[in-house]
């Protein structure tokens, strides 16, 4: 896989089990932007683009449903990774309306929840395989899973800091 065009991560899968490690570490700098004054973490740049809020909730949501593939694809063969409905759950569950300080727990346990799965996997199980429906429908092993999990809080790292205001700093414990 060529490298992200927006972000330039680049898929290796070299680094699959290491991402429960660096996915561990790239929570740390959303609960870092979670702790801005939330007015400007639920400012939308456009109506059409998420807030930072929006996203750091995409993220935890996404650390979750990828943790129950990973599982899935461990106990049944070529398990389909349905849709997560992402757009719809923007709304279904009140992204906007989240308290930030929730959202960077909450997210922190997700990635902890993934991580566990990831370094749990014996060798041979990252070869294990899930049928992927995004952005085409294609067989993917874990390993895949493990560093497209890393490229999406890395990507909506980047697009949280995009809606953010220039020179916002995170509040005082």
């Amino acid at each position: 896989m060529t490298p992200c065009r927006e972000c330039g991560f680049a898929y290796d899968l070299s680094l699959a089990p290491a991402v429960s490690e660096l996915i561990k570490g790239c929570t740390g700098e959303y609960e870092d932007l979670l702790r801005i004054e939330p007015t400007a973490l639920r400012q939308r740049s456009a109506p059409q683009v998420w807030s930072a809020l929006e996203y750091a909730c995409h993220v935890r949501d996404v650390l979750l449903i990828q943790r129950e593939r990973a599982l899935a694809a461990r106990h049944r063969d070529r398990p389909v990774a349905e849709p997560m409905g992402r757009d719809e759950r923007v709304d279904h569950d009140g992204y906007a309306e989240q308290q930030p300080a929730d959202v960077a727990r909450q997210l922190h346990d997700a990635a902890w929840l993934f991580g566990n799965v990831l370094d749990r996997l014996p060798p041979a199980a990252w070869d294990r395989t899930l049928v992927y429906t995004y952005p085409e429908r294609a067989e993917r092993s874990l390993r895949w899973l493990a560093v497209h999990t890393l490229h999406e809080l890395r990507h909506h790292l980047q697009d949280m800091r995009r809606q953010l205001p220039a020179g916002v700093a995170p509040l005082a414990d």
